[in-house]
């Protein structure tokens, strides 16, 4: 990305429609001094197709989108889960991993099910997460973030989202649904990718 020091923004897009993903972002954008909109702000928006190969690719189609229909600063976020016994699935797909009416309780049941049987030390993973900001031009800076686990055998906790509820971090022997916010905002892959992030966002206020 060129580093373009003089240009600056006052409103900057999240190119979600997931409100708990939202909320998760603005938490690591507080102090910011950037008014943040979401794509709920903006219904015209068509639906943004995640045909990409990678998270970086799908990341950069919802902020190039977004930032090319809107003029303003975008911010576009792709991230999942890759378990090593899958070959690394679900992976691009960890929000449709169960078919076209998937959704969380849905998603961890069948990967709990994939992975019946197998013990501990073979039910490694990583979420990983792929953040794009990028200019009304075009221009635009990828960053990532990752965080090792292991998923357990059966849910727990009640916070969080997406596959957090069997996702145990080794640290804590807790899922990021039993650790909660506070101590999760502190590790997680999505936590990783948004302090650079936040640094970049800064360079534009």
């Amino acid at each position: 990305m060129t580093n373009r020091r003089n240009k600056k923004y006052k409103e900057l897009i999240i190119a979600t429609r997931n409100k708990k993903k939202k909320e998760e972002i603005l938490r690591f954008l507080k102090g910011v001094k950037i008014k943040i909109w979401s794509l709920a702000d903006y219904p015209n928006i068509p639906k943004i197709e995640e045909d990409g190969a990678t998270f970086d690719e799908n990341a950069m189609k919802k902020s190039t989108t977004v930032a090319k229909a809107t003029g303003k600063l975008t911010l576009g976020e792709d991230s999942g889960l890759e378990v090593d016994a899958l070959d690394g699935r679900p992976g691009i797909y960890s929000a449709r991993f169960s078919g076209e009416d998937a959704n969380d309780e849905l998603n961890n049941a069948k990967l709990l099910k994939m992975l019946k049987g197998l013990p501990l030390r073979k039910r490694t993973a990583q979420y990983r997460c792929s953040v794009a900001i990028t200019q009304p031009d075009g221009t635009t800076k990828v960053v990532r973030g990752h965080c090792r686990g292991y998923i357990g055998f059966e849910r727990k906790g009640k916070t969080g989202f997406g596959y957090d509820p069997i996702f145990v971090m080794p640290r804590y022997s807790k899922t990021f649904a039993e650790l909660g916010p506070h101590i999760k905002d502190k590790m997680s892959h999505r936590a990783m990718a948004m302090k650079q992030a936040r640094r970049v966002v800064m360079r534009f206020i």
